[in-house]
Parts: structure tokens; sequence; C-alpha cells
């Protein structure tokens, strides 16, 4: 990783025109990081333009007051994308998860660098910081901006780096946390990042839709083999009922993990021409072995996949079904 870092910060340093982006559906892992990483380059003289296919969630807005974070627009951006000497994508390693901005990118003539925490990734980028094993990609970043910045970091990048981390370990709970973790914070509070405020936030300023869609998740919820595994299901007809969109649906895989006994845990989403699973494990099971089975991946213990051009009914009832291999042992017990 030490290697990795260093081979990348001459780009940051020697190169003046930067774009940064992350995945589609952004969470607060890939805007803190792409936030925190524009500021220092901004602080620095540099050109950063941060552009990102989806728009961002309501309840990540307070990371960018100044609405510097654009949707991708073709006619306005694809100037932008081929005329920037160093391209940075951020927690995500697979282009075709920048959907209809991928093909611009891989297009440009820019270095492109990949800043990541996932397994298995697509060579397109001249340069990866790949860890697998870090917290998020917010850590490697912090990692990043130590080397470049020094300890000094100014209260907006470290609060984007503090959300970043927070949100991507569960508010501190997932396996890789350590007292390493802890201590990154520490620091990102010395530098004025405010733990209270950020979690307000991302956690306490839901709409009263996306409450009324949580109920119609819950309502949803479902036990299999032996109470090893649990499901929930969100349909297009309760968005549309509640009022609410795909990313109000963030961190409501938590809900299926938390029925005691459960070690697996599955959320369904009705897409317009498809369904979107996230998949969630304790131990040693390796749910991305799971999503990998509908061409998807992720972590050891947390992944997602999107099937396309698939019912809701039929998709649910082949992934429960290719579950069952995962947990048989356990659910003998």
């Amino acid at each position: 990783m030490d290697s990795a870092l260093e081979a990348v910060i001459p780009f940051f340093r020697n190169s003046q025109k930067f774009v940064l982006t992350t995945h589609v559906n952004p969470d607060g892992d890939g805007l803190g990081s792409e936030i925190a990483l524009a500021e220092f380059l901004l602080s620095s003289g540099k050109q950063a333009s941060i552009i990102n296919i989806s728009e961002t969630p309501d309840f990540y807005r307070f990371l960018d007051p100044t609405g510097r974070v654009m949707t991708f627009d073709e006619a306005r951006d694809a100037g932008a994308i081929a005329g920037a000497d160093v391209i940075v994508v951020l927690d995500t390693n697979h282009p075709d998860r920048l959907r209809a901005m991928g093909p611009a990118v891989l297009r440009s003539r820019a270095v492109k660098i990949c800043i990541d925490h996932h397994l298995e990734p697509d060579p397109f980028a001249r340069h990866y910081v790949l860890d697998d094993n870090a917290t998020s990609t917010g850590e490697l970043v912090y990692r990043l901006l130590i080397r470049m910045a020094g300890r000094e970091l100014t209260p907006p990048l470290a609060s984007a780096l503090y959300c970043a981390i927070m949100t991507d370990t569960g508010s501190f709970r997932y396996p890789r946390v350590n007292p390493g973790t802890f201590r990154m914070c520490a620091h990102l509070v010395e530098c004025g990042a405010d733990p209270v405020a950020i979690y307000q936030n991302v956690y306490e300023q839901w709409s009263p839709g996306r409450m009324e869609l949580l109920g119609e998740a819950l309502a949803s919820l479902r036990t299999l083999y032996g109470g090893k595994l649990a499901h929930i299901t969100v349909t297009r007809e309760a968005l549309t009922k509640t009022g609410t969109r795909e990313e109000d649906t963030d961190n409501f895989t938590i809900y299926p993990m938390s029925v005691k006994g459960v070690v697996a845990g599955i959320f369904f989403l009705e897409l317009r021409n498809g369904v979107k699973i996230s998949f969630r494990s304790k131990g040693d099971i390796a749910i991305n072995e799971l999503a990998k089975e509908f061409n998807g991946n992720g972590h050891k213990n947390a992944a997602g996949a999107r099937v396309q051009d698939a019912s809701l009914d039929a998709t649910r009832e082949r992934v429960l079904k290719a579950s069952e291999k995962y947990l048989k042992n356990l659910s003998d017990d």
C-alpha cells in the first residue's frame, strides 16, 4: 500500500486538471472521499471537478454546501473529461458502475487512478490504490492526504473523510474496524469534524416518506433456513406510494441483519428494468460469492448485484434458492 500511494503522489502534485467521480447512487464513502480529495486539490491551486452519474442524496448534501458536485451531462461535461490530466475513480474499480459516464472516462487520454477497497478490479486504470482490508475508500484517501498535506487538514476535508469512514463502517461496528480506525477519526475530529452533526445529518434527517418506506420494507421481512437468513423487499409500488427514490433505501440492509439468529441478510429493490440486490453476512459466510452468481461482487460480508430485465418475484426466488448452499451446514445445526 505504501508503494501504491507513493506512485500516485507525483500525479497529484504535478498535474493541473482533475476530474473526480464515484459509482452510481453514491454513498457516504464515495461522496466523502471525492469531496475531501477535491478540497485538497482546490486548496493546492488545482482545477478539480466532481462529476457523478447520479444526483447526491439529500442527506449527504451537507458535505457539499456550495453545490460543487455535478450530475453528469454529456453535452456539458464531455470536454472536461476528455481534457483532464487525471481522472480519479473512487469507491469502485469497475467502470461499468459509472453507467453512462463510463465510456467518456475510458475514452479520455487522462491518467486514470482508481482508489478503492473492493475486490477484483477491472483493468482500466493506470494506477490502483487498492486495499480490500481497509474499512473504506475514505481511509485510503486519508492515508494519501496525510502524505501530501501533513496532519493539518481543513474542517470541511476532515468532515468529508469522517463521514466516509463512519458510513462505510456502519458507525464503527463492522469487522474491519480496529484501533487505527479510531485513531484516524480522532485526528479528523481534532481537525474540525463534528461527529454529532455528521451522524445527525446522515441518520436523523429522514423524510416522513422514507420512514413510511422503511415500514413497508419491514412488513415484508421473512426468514428462511431455520432463521439463519432474513430478507426484505421494496417494490416500485412502495416507492411511488411513499414518494421516495432508490437512494432512500440506503442502509435498509441493516434491518434483516438485526434479527436474532440471522447470519445472512438480503435486500431486494425492484427497479424499472430489473432488481437491485444487497447482500450481507456475518462471520465466515462469503456472501460475495453468492453475489457473483448474479453478476455482482463486493466484500466477503457485504456485496451487491443488479439483475437486468427480470421480474422481482422470479429474481427473488432464484436468489433465495441459490443462498441455501451457503447456509445449509449452519441451518442443520
